[in-house]
């Protein structure tokens, strides 16, 4: 299987400036990456419509702005559209995506409508298995601190701004660029980020060599003026080296590897934050650098961003101090609220990397308390792959609820006997699998005692049970 798992819809290799995609209708506009691409249009002054399968804060936002947005999704929504926007959740079967193929109307994937906003302007697209929204907003953080008013389309609103995307009057546009479907590989960009390859999306890609196939495609996709910047210390982003050097790339990368360009010493993970110290070609001294965020996986993503600012010529102390100003984004070790000194965070982890690395990063937030999880498996065939590995890395918490498969795009039918105890199973921790989502809630509630962290993980809607959670906890008598 190759690295094309794009829809056949899809105008590959073709790139679009915004102002010849006339009126754009977007289905499904009040998904996260949609919403910005949205808002973007709305700003550079695209007549935008779109429609979505429930109201939310998002649609009215994207109302009140000047769109014409839609609850519900039916052929008539797309109107006098000439562009109609999708994301790979949309199956043609829906009914305006078939009404615009029908009609021959220009379809276009999410990433090809992201693609078409960031025309004139220098991309630097964050690609990688894990870490790409926190990076990608960190380096927003960092441009700020540089003084630059970058662009930016994000996979996760920033908590400093409350918006997932941004029209800046600079040349930099900062976007996460997902792999998941192939489509990173349209952007272009001037610079491009790799923080890590591992195995996933296998639902599209089918084995992992395809994987590397596409992210070697996507070192292809780098203007040649610009730079890679990859992590030393991931095996598979670091054999893009050679592939970027034979193209005469300029090639950065950073990691705690004594050979790394950038390299971190003395990384400090504390409750709320996380130190170290940058050395290396081109770094000022010893840089110390504070990111407002728990984790060895955070100092890294930091330090890829000062890859980016080295490579577009910045100055790497004003950066670090963008970097200290870091807000965070909504959905990565979030706190959700605090009642009976239990203290209820959400994560959206839904990897094994992912759910080992913030799980890791809990432990220091909880001190002296312990940590109930409770995971939501995100598709069934990343599951059915993982099952084990997901398993080991929930072992990390001190007591474990796992809940039944959040199916996305997938059907259960098509993965007989696959299940959250598929994971369960392999937890050595005290565990429950526990299949009835209304029963989740109480029981978290039940488990957690003062000086505990309940966190909530999963890229489903496993996101809503911390307000729950919450008032389980409230309703409880002291005893």
């Amino acid at each position: 299987m190759t690295e094309r798992v794009l829809p056949a819809y899809a105008e590959e290799g073709r790139l679009f400036d915004v102002a010849d995609l006339g009126a754009v209708h977007f289905i499904g506009i009040g998904g996260v990456g949609m919403s910005g691409i949205a808002r973007i249009m709305l700003e550079l002054g695209v007549t935008v419509s779109g429609s979505d399968a429930k109201a939310s804060k998002v649609l009215d936002d994207l109302r009140a702005a000047g769109a014409v947005v839609h609850v519900g999704q039916r052929a008539e929504n797309i109107g006098d559209a000439d562009t109609v926007v999708v994301s790979s959740a949309i199956k043609v079967q829906n009914p305006e995506l078939a009404a615009a193929l029908s009609s021959g109307r220009r379809v276009l994937p999410r990433a090809q409508a992201l693609s078409a906003v960031m025309r004139g302007r220098k991309p630097i697209a964050v690609a990688g298995t894990h870490g790409k929204t926190s990076t990608t907003s960190m380096l927003v953080a960092a441009l700020l601190g540089c003084g630059v008013d970058a662009s930016y389309a994000v996979g996760a609103e920033l908590n400093a701004t409350g918006r997932n995307a941004h029209l800046g009057s600079g040349e930099a546009f900062a976007v996460e660029a997902d792999e998941s479907d192939g489509s990173f590989l349209l952007f272009a960009p001037h610079i491009g980020v790799v923080t890590n390859i591992e195995a996933d999306h296998l639902d599209n890609y089918g084995d992992f060599q395809s994987v590397l196939s596409a992210f070697d495609t996507f070192v292809d996709t780098i203007d040649a003026a610009g730079a890679l910047v990859l992590c030393a210390d991931d095996a598979h982003a670091a054999g893009l080296a050679e592939r970027a050097a034979r193209r005469g790339l300029r090639v950065i990368d950073y990691g705690q590897a004594d050979a790394a360009q950038l390299r971190l010493r003395d990384i400090d993970v504390a409750a709320e934050h996380t130190t170290y110290t940058l050395t290396g070609e081109g770094v000022p001294g010893e840089l110390e650098v504070r990111v407002a965020a728990a984790g060895e996986h955070m100092a890294m993503n930091s330090a890829a961003v000062l890859g980016v600012c080295l490579a577009l010529d910045l100055s790497l102390a004003s950066a670090a101090a963008g970097l200290a100003n870091y807000g965070g984004v909504e959905r990565r070790m979030q706190l959700r609220g605090e009642t009976k000194a239990v203290r209820v965070y959400d994560d959206y982890a839904h990897h094994p990397t992912e759910v080992r690395a913030q799980l890791s990063a809990a432990r220091r937030v909880v001190g002296d308390g312990r940590i109930v999880a409770c995971f939501q498996p995100h598709l069934f065939s990343r599951t059915a792959e993982f099952a084990r590995q997901f398993g080991e890395a929930l072992s990390l918490a001190d007591e474990v609820v796992v809940m039944d498969v959040y199916p996305a795009r997938e059907s259960a039918a098509d993965f007989p006997g696959v299940t959250g105890e598929s994971i369960s199973r392999y937890v050595s921790a005290p565990v429950r699998f526990i299949a009835n989502r209304a029963e989740v809630a109480p029981a978290l509630a039940a488990a957690a005692r003062a000086g505990d962290v309940v966190l909530t993980i999963g890229a489903g809607d496993v996101t809503e049970l911390g307000p729950q959670v919450l008032a389980e906890l409230d309703g409880l008598t002291d005893e």
